[in-house]
């Protein structure tokens, strides 16, 4: 299989690599964060707002999968999910994740780290409600991360519930909540031609703490 890994790029190919100038055009990480997000909105094909995350199991061994982000301010990044998911599991033992965007159309990542909270019911209530019916039945219908014995279970699954709330108010479910991670790193890479790219990282020793940046080797 190694013959459909594309090769080292030449040195015809970084001669025409975009030179992107500064893009590290605001101080604050989350001001930074939001222009990055902006951009990648207008260039992406679809679901800028996609992160990886990772968590880890009992046994410490690490997991990722993407999600996608659905609100960021001062206090953080936060995602909904089933909480008797694989990562809510895992976010209930050990509270800490990391996540990272990569927006290949504008050559960029962030990466965030740090510790995990529940959101407040209020807020999983007013996202769960504006979502799509069909995703609010979905959220009852699907034991995520389990075991499914076939598309046909998971149908008729979806179909018995849409069946028990007809036309009437889909209630959120008990274990369909958000988490906020709470950044104590950013971490800011842009692409520059020879893999001499440049990294910015922001730390500080907890939430609402001042931040400190450093500039990192590629």
């Amino acid at each position: 299989m190694a013959d459909i890994i594309p090769p080292s790029p030449s040195e015809e190919a970084y001669a025409v690599d975009e030179d992107q100038g500064d893009v590290f055009t605001v101080g604050d990480p989350f001001a930074l964060f939001a222009e990055w997000l902006a951009l990648a909105v207008k260039k992406e094909p679809n679901d800028a707002n996609a992160m990886a995350l990772a968590t880890v199991d009992e046994t410490g061994m690490p997991d990722v999968r993407m999600v996608l982000l659905k609100d960021i301010d001062a206090t953080g990044l936060t995602f909904y999910t089933n909480t008797e998911s694989a990562k809510g599991r895992e976010l209930a033992a050990n509270p800490k994740a990391a996540v990272v965007f990569h927006w290949k159309s504008i050559r960029r990542q962030v990466r965030f780290r740090g510790p995990v909270e529940p959101v407040t019911a209020a807020e999983a209530d007013a996202y769960f409600a504006s979502r799509a019916r069909g995703a609010r039945i979905g959220a009852h219908a699907s034991d995520q991360s389990r075991p499914l014995e076939s598309r046909f279970a998971l149908e008729k699954a979806v179909a018995k519930k849409t069946a028990q709330f007809g036309l009437g108010d889909i209630p959120r479910p008990a274990h369909w909540s958000g988490y906020r991670i709470k950044p104590v790193q950013i971490e800011f890479w842009v692409n520059r031609p020879f893999r001499l790219h440049e990294r910015l990282q922001y730390n500080r020793e907890k939430a609402g703490a001042p931040w400190r940046k450093q500039n990192l080797y590629p």
